[in-house]
């Protein structure tokens, strides 16, 4: 697909800088120490893979309950259940170390991880939160109500021992490295550097057509999709903290408005499908007279391209959603849009009411898809962000750290089936990932 010279890029903006220059992160060892070999003992080893969970148990009143112990925790993968390594209750944003059942087998972890320094080294406190700005889906219009929504993040949201980060897909070049931003200097930063460049509507609608549809559609998505999963790949080396995502965006839609841009290019070329002469030629234009005119949206290879553009978002969030849950972060997405009432005044002449609901609700159900399947949410079709944004803070704050090697006896299956379950009595909601899938590894040669 040729790309105008307005949409190219170099490589994905920021993925780089963003956690090599303040996390140097080296590869963890993620089995307990092997015990000394004896050689009249050969010992045989299955393939081990080290997972990282975080649990929010609630009583039947809705309230998290902290004091809960590892022995009342039952963990099984794929039926057969695992032996709980690592535990640790986080309260308040806080690791409570003292009351948390450590065994001794816990997972060694290589040198090399290397954060920012402290202000209080003795406290173990602290999240990690990446802003991710997709400002390429992001009208320009709509910046000062995305510079609003970044604002109320700040202040509800990050505390003085939050690791943030910040990263955007498009020409704000937003790249902020983790840092402890307690002055919210870095914030402050973002919020001015910030200014959204998506197609609008109707530059959707009047843009060169591919046998992919509208040009610069999914060269988009592929830039925003792509970045979020080189930083999954890096943060999927940290397990000793709440990994967050806050995924700002007005979400996706391969297939936009396709009524609308079919009718400005039979306007175009002059084909009026409902104007038939008596032989049944189309009497669009006269040049063509004593032969019948073709539609110019006939064209097998743009039906083919535009036909499966749903199943292929899909594909591409399922993959995101994927390496999210190897590397237990949570997506928290954000449609700055918020209550969408109907399109412009200006719109209304080139879109109808339906086809307008269907493209809110292709996008926003794209949003949601990150969210509901990583363990997060979406604050979507709403005006009132600052409710949702406080619901993230809780859920962030109070919840158990658990960690466990599995010895899955199937090393071929790569999609595992998580089930955790809580002994104590008076237990409501148990909230986790159940399941994650293993990276397709590449045979030797």
């Amino acid at each position: 697909m040729q790309v105008p010279k307005t949409m190219k890029r170099v490589g994905l903006i920021g993925v780089p800088m963003l956690l090599a220059s303040t996390m140097l992160i080296a590869q963890q060892q993620q089995t307990p120490p092997p015990a000394p070999a004896n050689p009249q003992n050969p010992t045989f080893r299955t393939t081990v893979y080290y997972v990282s969970n975080t649990v929010i148990v609630r009583d039947k009143s809705g309230k998290f309950i902290p004091d809960l112990k590892q022995s009342e925790f039952k963990l099984y993968e794929d039926g057969v259940e695992q032996k709980i390594q690592v535990f640790t209750p986080w309260i308040g944003g806080r690791a409570m170390g003292s009351v948390a059942s450590v065994p001794e087998n816990k997972p060694v972890r290589s040198e090399g991880l290397i954060f920012p320094q402290q202000r209080v080294q003795s406290d173990q406190s602290g999240r990690i939160f990446i802003i991710f700005i997709d400002d390429m889906h992001i009208p320009a219009l709509d910046s000062p109500r995305v510079k609003d929504l970044l604002g109320q993040i700040r202040d509800n949201l990050v505390h003085e021992n939050d690791l943030v980060g910040f990263v955007s897909t498009g020409y704000s070049s937003i790249q902020i490295d983790l840092s402890y931003d307690f002055k919210h200097r870095r914030f402050n930063e973002a919020i001015t550097k910030l200014m959204g460049s998506g197609m609008k509507p109707d530059e959707i609608i009047e843009a060169a057509q591919t046998a992919e549809g509208p040009v610069g559609i999914r060269y988009n998505a592929h830039v925003a999709f792509g970045t979020a999963y080189d930083i999954l790949e890096q943060l999927e080396k940290v397990t000793d903290r709440r990994k967050s995502f806050i995924y700002v965006s007005e979400g996706y839609h391969f297939d936009p408005f396709r009524n609308a841009r079919y009718k400005l290019i039979q306007e175009k070329y002059g084909y009026d499908p409902d104007a038939q002469k008596s032989d049944g030629s189309n009497s669009g234009d006269s040049s063509n007279s004593g032969s019948q005119q073709t539609d110019p949206l006939d064209d097998p290879y743009y039906r083919q391209g535009n036909a499966f553009a749903e199943a292929d978002l899909v594909n591409e969030l399922a993959q995101l959603v994927n390496a999210a849950k190897r590397s237990n972060e949570t997506f928290y997405t954000i449609d700055p849009r918020g209550l969408n009432a109907g399109p412009d005044i200006g719109m209304n002449n080139r879109v109808d009411p339906g086809e307008w609901r269907d493209f809110i609700t292709e996008t926003v159900g794209s949003l949601k898809v990150l969210g509901d399947n990583t363990g997060g949410f979406c604050i979507c079709e709403q005006n009132d962000f600052k409710k949702g944004i406080q619901r993230i803070d809780n859920d962030t704050s109070d919840y158990y750290l658990i960690g466990y090697t599995s010895n899955n006896p199937d090393p071929l299956r790569l999609r595992r089936q998580v089930k955790i379950e809580v002994t104590r009595p008076g237990v409501g909601d148990v909230q986790y990932n159940p399941d994650y899938v293993l990276k397709k590894t590449k045979a030797k040669k």
